[in-house]
């Protein structure tokens, strides 16, 4: 008992940090292409690549989206890998041919921060599973809103990136899941979910107050 309660301090503290650290690296990562890549129009074909690959990791929203599908606790989760990807690549798709309405854009990002909230409420069982889907097509709706506008060739390059990413991403948090299950126990899964719906408000709240 004792060294399961040592545990969950143990991964309080880690999340708690990771609270702090990722509100302060927090800032507008889908206003911009990483590493400095200026914008769409400027991409060569090997850029793009390298931005679709990159946005997903340099989103801390995102990449904790993805991480936190380890977390919910679903039977056979690689069957979810094909579905979201689609989904994903779904919504970046649809946003070259809708692009974001001036209306939405400012609150571009406390939407999809508001995605980790539900899934901290999936992870508790208190909202379905199946929200996954469409809150993974937000998110790659957002990512696709990068580089509306870009020719064929990096437009491309960058739609491969994506899958890649988002593939790897995928393939990862869904073999490990159970592991990072039973490692965390329901008490876990309870800070966990916790950490979930506290930074993804976070996230929001800073978002619509920049």
């Amino acid at each position: 008992m004792k060294l399961s309660l040592l545990g969950h301090k143990h991964l309080l503290a880690f999340l708690v940090s990771l609270f702090f650290l990722l509100i302060f690296l927090s800032e507008p990562v889908f206003a911009h292409h990483p590493f400095g890549m200026g914008n769409s129009s400027e991409l060569s074909t090997w850029q793009a690549v390298m931005s679709g690959i990159g946005h997903p990791l340099l989103g801390p929203d995102h990449l904790l989206f993805m991480i936190g599908i380890a977390l919910l606790g679903l039977k056979r989760t690689q069957r979810l890998v094909i579905p979201l990807l689609a989904a994903g690549l779904a919504g970046s798709a649809f946003v070259q041919l809708q692009p974001l309405p001036n209306l939405i854009a400012p609150w571009a990002e406390a939407l999809v921060s508001l995605s980790l909230i539900i899934q901290g409420l999936i992870i508790l069982n208190l909202v379905n599973s199946k929200w996954l889907v469409p809150m993974f097509a937000l998110h790659g709706y957002l990512l696709g809103n990068t580089i509306v506008g870009a020719e064929p060739t990096p437009l491309i390059g960058y739609f491969l990136g994506l899958l890649l990413s988002q593939a790897t991403l995928l393939l990862l948090v869904t073999t490990t899941s159970q592991r990072v299950l039973h490692l965390l126990d329901a008490n876990g899964r309870l800070v966990a979910a916790g950490a979930w719906i506290g930074i993804g408000s976070a996230f929001s709240w800073v978002a619509l107050i920049n």
